[in-house]
């Protein structure tokens, strides 16, 4: 892999994205300029939790990484410092800026006050930001999904792998974006089995997002409603989703994964064989995407929409246990083709 530069911002960092931060290799100072500030450069700053969260954060560093192979960019990442406010985020994204580096892509709504302000100031820099609409600009890339779609599958999912009946949903932080993931999960799951019973439950209200990066809390969580008879448990979380997964797995009971693949990431090895299926999130893609149409040119701006009708979210089936669930399999093919046809209008709010 090419040297990827990172920004470390002022701030006390958690373990996990110190650990995160020793893995990613050799860093240097700001920007990564000198003798090959001729060669095309993007960025990224992660949102809480940031890279090593086996989730949203991870499967943005993917697109990254398959625009420096790829396409032949240098790519800079700068982590979120804990407890941060905008300012510190002006401050990251103008330094990714100033550097060079084209597009510079917010990981995460968090970053739209930001975004909003700092392209004004770099209008020949394009800026990417990923699940957030509310902030518009002639160089301002929207990167959104429907969370819902696929969370519906998910639902549909959970319902035919129950046999309690009652299964559960975990949101990071109460906001408009991880309601959708828990509106189409619930509609799923009412829609496969009526009389099934979603527990739900919200780690952290703004402006405490602790909810997307402190696993103890996802495991605690998850812990209270296996006590109440869960037996399959989605988080919509980030980092914290992993403790979810944790608890769900030493319970002997599925969990469902989010934005990446979770059953294929190394962090999760231990718990892999619980996690039925995880809800995905093309992050990956839409970070290479807009990369790429800057370097050919063409710099993607507006509203960038990812759905289930092109794959732009799913559900995963890396899971050989998964897999051999034949009923499971249609009933999901059957919703997802329903869903893609108009038959079925998923819900974006509970």
């Amino acid at each position: 892999m090419r040297r990827i530069t990172r920004i470390t911002t002022v701030g006390i960092a958690s373990a996990a994205l110190a650990l995160s931060a020793t893995a990613c290799g050799k860093s240097s100072s700001e920007g990564g300029s000198g003798s090959d500030s001729k060669a095309a450069k993007a960025a990224i700053a992660y949102d809480i939790g940031g890279r090593g969260d086996q989730s949203f954060n991870d499967a943005a560093y993917a697109g990254l990484k398959k625009a420096e192979d790829e396409l032949d960019v240098k790519g800079a990442e700068a982590e979120p410092s804990a407890g941060e406010g905008d300012a510190d985020k002006v401050q990251r994204l103008t330094s990714l800026a100033r550097a060079g580096n084209n597009p510079v892509i917010g990981v995460g709504f968090a970053y739209a006050p930001a975004i909003e302000k700092v392209a004004k100031q770099f209008p020949n820099t394009t800026f990417g930001i990923i699940d957030d609409t509310s902030v518009t600009g002639k160089n301002i890339a929207n990167l959104v999904f429907n969370e819902e779609q696929g969370s519906y599958l998910a639902g549909v999912a959970a319902a035919k792998a129950s046999k309690s009946g009652t299964v559960g949903f975990i949101g990071g932080v109460e906001v408009p974006l991880i309601k959708k993931f828990e509106a189409g999960y619930v509609q799923g799951v009412k829609d496969t089995n009526p009389k099934a019973k979603v527990l739900t439950q919200y780690l952290t209200q703004p402006p405490n997002f602790d909810g997307f990066a402190k696993p103890d809390l996802g495991k605690a969580a998850a812990e209270g409603q296996l006590d109440k008879g869960a037996d399959v448990i989605y988080a919509a979380a980030g980092l914290a989703g992993s403790g979810a997964i944790e608890a769900a797995s030493k319970a002997g009971k599925w969990s469902i994964g989010v934005d990446s693949d979770q059953y294929n990431q190394a962090g999760l090895a231990s718990y892999k064989d619980s996690i039925l299926t995880s809800v995905t999130k093309d992050v990956s893609d839409s970070v290479y995407n807009l990369i790429k149409s800057v370097k050919d040119g063409k710099p993607q701006t507006g509203e960038v929409r990812y759905g289930l009708a092109t794959d732009g979210v799913g559900l995963a089936d890396s899971n050989p246990k998964y897999k051999a669930m034949t009923d499971l399999i249609a009933a999901v093919d059957k919703a997802k083709k329903d869903i893609v046809d108009g038959k079925i209008t998923v819900k974006t709010a509970p």
